[in-house]
């Protein structure tokens, strides 16, 4: 099979599209043939490791997953003797950060749990837009930040991937919501359902006064105290993604300047879960949740797409297409 392999840390360049052997399930795995993928900015740390962490967890002087690409969508070939939820021909779709990346390849062995049955109002390519972004936003709304329906939330990077499903996610779990965007994805976010939207160029939401119930920040740029103070007295802050600064940040001061029974402040670390995956499709066969997909690239451009990703200015997610 073709797939884009890796073999040492560094910029897209170092990407090569060339054939390797097509994996074989074991007993409790469900063989996909990917019929899109997408990337995230996880994709772009893992292959460029400029967070040090990265090599840390993933390999110190080269990458131990030679195939990168988390989110998925495809057709299931075939499965493992110990599989009881998928057979050949369903659809599904998935998140494969802790089952050893790998779709942005034309095939990959994964461990059931890692998938859930695809929407059936979208596309393969909408499908992957999902899973990593989705459940990123969906946990840092609705688990970590406790999320009341009529609180207000205001939401930075609304316009990016994370962004884009936590505006809409938002708005099914009840809330009122502020949008935080650049000028050009104001009418792009409002059409999501932001309530209110803030261009970021014109006025700085921590100064302006405003309080908030829950801020997420997926692109986060300013200092921890900036954010304190834009939360109302039992407020919280979480940190989905941002510079390396803020999320160090975030994680090493985060519990030093919450308050007791006030004002919390941490980061948000994101988990794969299928249960997570499964409320997601049923928020979108609702017609309360869809993609926002910016750009699509064929499999042998991946390289392309993650230098595209990495300039930062992508609105939604970016697609791999694999196959028809």
């Amino acid at each position: 099979m073709k797939a884009n392999v890796v073999e040492k840390y560094g910029t897209p360049d170092v990407m090569e599209f060339k054939d390797v052997e097509k994996p074989t399930p074991k007993d409790n795995e469900v063989l996909v043939k990917v019929h899109a993928a997408s990337i995230n900015m996880a994709d772009w740390h893992l292959l460029t490791a400029d967070i040090f962490l990265v090599r840390l967890e993933m390999g110190l002087l080269k990458p131990k997953n030679k195939i990168l690409g988390a989110d998925m969508a495809g057709r299931v070939e075939a499965v493992g003797k110990n599989v009881k939820q998928f057979q050949p021909g369903d659809e599904v779709f998935g998140d494969l950060a802790r089952s050893g990346f790998g779709s942005l390849a034309e095939y990959v062995a994964v461990p059931e749990h890692a998938l859930a049955l695809k929407p059936v109002n979208l596309t393969f390519e909408e499908a992957a837009a999902y899973p990593m972004a989705a459940v990123t936003a969906l946990q840092g709304l609705r688990d970590q930040g406790k999320l009341q329906p009529g609180q207000k939330v205001l939401i930075q990077g609304a316009s990016g991937g994370v962004g884009s499903f936590a505006v809409q996610i938002a708005k099914a779990l009840g809330a009122e919501v502020t949008a935080v965007c650049s000028a050009r994805n104001v009418e792009l976010v409002r059409s999501l359902g932001a309530d209110h939207v803030i261009d970021y160029g014109k006025e700085d939401f921590t100064r302006n006064g405003k309080q908030y119930d829950l801020i997420l920040a997926v692109n986060g740029y300013h200092p921890i105290n900036d954010y304190k103070r834009a939360l109302t007295p039992k407020g919280s802050y979480v940190m989905a993604g941002g510079s390396t600064k803020q999320i160090f940040e975030a994680v090493l001061r985060g519990s030093f300047v919450s308050e007791k029974n006030g004002r919390t402040l941490g980061a948000l670390t994101a988990q794969p879960k299928q249960e997570d995956l499964v409320y997601l499709k049923g928020l979108t066969e609702a017609g309360k949740l869809k993609p926002v997909i910016d750009k699509r690239f064929p499999l042998n451009e991946a390289a392309h797409a993650l230098r595209y990703l990495g300039e930062g200015h992508a609105r939604g997610k970016v697609v791999i297409t694999v196959a028809s």
